[in-house]
């Protein structure tokens, strides 16, 4: 009855679906026999899915030390926003920090909205975070003070329950959103002209590092 296990990437040699199971049979086992389970992944997914709290490491320290959705919604730095999960960064540089906003000109010109977490003071270079599901096509979606910017769609891929589709936003050629498969939902061509936008509070600025 030991109080506390370690695992360290115990499920890396098995297939998709069998892995996906475990995930979820270790995960009550621990919970039902309460115990602390220490689990060590270099996948992404699996710790979000199993953990209560997880730990990103970089050259041996703790970068962000936090529930999954904090963690995947509320990166502290630009390691951890691009080290969990998928994620678009725009270049830019802050205009003016006020009222928990800040205003970022992004290198193609272009000035949106964003929160500020570790940034500080005007003329400090920034890497703006906003996660792929968080841009949207469809303006109908979006509410009062979203941004919009205009793209080009690069590159359409059809994975089952999502669409996931490169663009070129902002002068960058690897701007992804991903939509999910509705029946209503667009499948846009490469070559197409099109609108994206999102909330500010879905935008961090985060350091250029």
């Amino acid at each position: 009855e030991p109080e506390l296990v370690l695992m360290d990437e115990p499920l890396g040699a098995l297939d998709k679906q069998l892995r996906e199971h475990m995930q979820f049979e270790i995960t009550n086992l621990a919970h039902d026999l309460g115990i602390t389970v220490v689990y060590v992944t270099h996948d992404q997914t699996e710790a979000l899915t199993m953990s209560d709290r997880v730990a990103v490491f970089n050259d041996g320290k703790i970068q962000q030390l936090a529930a999954p959705d904090e963690l995947y919604e509320r990166p502290e730095n630009s390691f951890v926003a691009q080290f969990i999960g998928e994620n678009n960064t725009l270049e830019g540089t802050i205009q003016d920090i006020a009222n928990g906003r800040c205003t970022v000109k992004l290198d193609g010109g272009e000035l949106i909205d964003a929160n500020p977490v570790n940034v500080s003071k005007p003329g400090e270079r920034t890497r703006v975070s906003i996660r792929p599901e968080r841009v949207e096509i469809n303006k109908d979606r979006l509410g009062e003070g979203a941004h919009t910017l205009k793209a080009k769609v690069l590159e359409f891929v059809y994975m089952g329950d999502i669409f996931r589709t490169r663009l070129r936003v902002a002068g960058k050629d690897d701007f992804v959103i991903k939509t999910r498969n509705a029946p209503d939902q667009v499948r846009l061509q490469p070559g197409q002209e099109i609108e994206i936008g999102w909330m500010p509070e879905d935008c961090r600025a985060l350091d250029a590092h």
